[in-house]
């Protein structure tokens, strides 16, 4: 099963716990993107973020999945304090190929990832092919502001 997760941090060493995410899907990635550094979204009295995408290709079912990221994000101590607000790691299951599902527990596609740059740009950086919902990342890119657009910077390889 091909699927794309979005990975982020902005607590201690970001670049490090990142890296952490790769080596668990070492085997199973398909492409990567570089590391981009963005502005906090939705609670932003907080530290810059570093996010990446990766591109896997799992045996898991999508909630199997979402649980393995969540042990990545309990491994690394997160704590959800408030919503947005500041994480150690981010481990969210964006979109899984050929799979729709409205359950609260895991949406897929995820609601929200046609509006955050942060995932789109990497997502884009690791398929320029990319679709969401049959449309290209690029259109959904277009509709953001661009200067959310124009926030999420490479900053290096993962």
């Amino acid at each position: 099963m091909r699927a794309v997760l979005s990975i982020g941090s902005n607590m201690d060493d970001r670049r490090a716990l990142l890296r952490g995410v790769k080596e668990e899907f070492a085997g199973e990635i398909v492409a990567a993107s570089p590391v981009f550094a963005t502005p906090p979204w939705g609670v932003t009295d907080q530290d810059e973020f570093l996010n990446a995408v990766l591109i896997v290709d799992v045996e898991q079912t999508p909630l199997e999945l979402l649980r393995r990221g969540q042990a990545l994000e309990d491994a690394a101590e997160r704590v959800r304090v408030r919503r947005w607000g500041p994480r150690t790691l981010d481990v969210d299951v964006v979109a899984v190929e050929g799979v729709e599902s409205d359950d609260p527990v895991l949406t897929l596609p995820h609601p929200h990832a046609h509006e955050r740059a942060f995932v789109l740009v990497p997502w884009l950086a690791a398929d320029p092919a990319a679709q969401l919902q049959g449309r290209p990342l690029t259109e959904f890119i277009a509709a953001l502001d661009p200067d959310e657009v124009a926030g999420v910077v490479e900053a290096g390889e993962l």
